[in-house]
């Protein structure tokens, strides 16, 4: 049975980072299963896509070029807007089912007033959302309150790993209305580079959020250059004119814009440590599965560790320490044998477990299984 889906992203498209990495490879899983994938994002994006996915944009706001992620005054019209734009595709192309992602994705969705609605979770606001405002406390208790609230609505959601699905379960959602479906990635997009330098430099790839915990990894940096000054720090990031808070701490740290997904393959595949310092264990990080296809040896705390085994596939230390991150920077950095062995074990773990075949097949038995539901002929 073939499905017309509509995939709803409440974020610009395309931009090389997490949310929209994940938005178009599970498009993409579902479309090479013979699914017809809308996907329905803002008007705006990075570079270009080619996916071949069928995109809708809703109406451009005035002055909606932020790629960031987090809140905005801009937000809640660009999701009127989408809203909107979603009614619109779900008459026109005859939609079976929603898949949304991401929070605002949901809201977009559920204020379509269509059914069924698969909500793909993200993250845990309790957890993220206090990133974001000075008054940590308050905003943990609003996340919490968002947790126990909308995720339920949903006629089923999918958590990239077991702690999240645990975790809105808890807040409420009924236990066989939650799947586990790791994110997928296509290893054949990435090269994987042998390591030759003698000291590579160390890249972060992502945006500049406060969730990302750069400061862990500047100043972990900065204990590594005590003892290999030549050591270098590289962030590529999407964030236009982007420069990390604190940097100047690090000399030689380099900013490397990446506008498309090709430009972050192109990072990918160069010789370097992959570092993770994000502590944040709601989400998933896209961007530890684009360095495992690309055969990184990566450095990462062990709360957002997830497709992580330490010294299997990867090193994995305690959160926020950064006497232990730089050490585990250091031994890379000085290691070359050591590079090539977690960076192979890293591509084969992201070729095994992040199959774009395997999360699709999980993933069309879900639909399948809503709309029988729906149907009321799973009894």
């Amino acid at each position: 049975m073939s499905l017309r889906i509509a995939m709803v992203g409440a974020c610009p498209y395309p931009v090389p980072q997490g949310s929209q990495v994940l938005l178009r490879d599970t498009a993409m899983s579902l479309q090479a299963r013979g699914h017809l994938v809308h996907l329905v994002v803002y008007a705006h994006g990075e570079g270009e896509d080619h996916s071949g996915l069928a995109i809708h944009r809703c109406r451009r706001v005035l002055g909606d070029t932020r790629t960031a992620a987090g809140p905005s005054w801009r937000k809640p019209l660009l999701d009127l807007a989408l809203a909107r734009t979603l009614r619109k595709v779900l008459r026109r192309e005859r939609i079976d089912v929603i898949c949304a992602h991401n929070y605002e994705g949901l809201l977009v969705a559920l204020a379509a007033r269509a059914r069924p609605v698969l909500y793909h979770a993200h993250n845990a606001m309790e957890d993220e959302l206090p990133y974001y405002f000075a008054r940590r406390r308050l905003a943990r208790a609003a996340g919490r309150w968002l947790d126990g609230v909308f995720p339920k609505r949903a006629d089923h959601v999918i958590a990239p790993h077991a702690r999240l699905a645990g975790h809105l379960v808890m807040r409420g959602c009924a236990t066989e209305k939650v799947s586990v479906v790791a994110p997928a990635v296509d290893t054949g997009l990435f090269d994987a580079s042998p390591p030759e330098k003698e000291t590579p430099p160390v890249l972060y790839a992502g945006n500049l959020d406060a969730y990302q915990n750069l400061a862990l990894l500047l100043r972990a940096m900065a204990r590594v250059r005590k003892t290999l000054p030549e050591a270098r720090l590289r962030i590529a990031t999407a964030h236009a004119g982007a420069a990390a808070p604190g940097a100047e701490i690090v000399p030689g740290a380099e900013i490397v814009p990446v506008r498309d997904f090709e430009a972050l393959r192109r990072v990918l595949a160069e010789d370097n440590v992959f570092a993770a310092p994000r502590v944040s264990w709601s989400g998933y990080p896209i961007k530890l599965v684009n360095a495992m296809a690309a055969g990184k040896a990566i450095v990462a705390c062990q709360s957002a560790a997830h497709p992580l085994t330490h010294e299997k596939n990867g090193l994995v230390v305690e959160d926020d320490n950064e006497r232990e991150f730089a050490a585990a920077l250091l031994r890379l950095l000085q290691d070359r044998k050591l590079r090539g062995k977690l960076g192979k074990q890293a591509r084969a773990t992201a070729a095994k477990q992040h199959a774009p075949e395997a999360a699709g097949e999980q993933l069309e038995a879900i639909l399948l299984g809503l709309l029988r539901r729906e149907a009321g002929q799973d009894k």
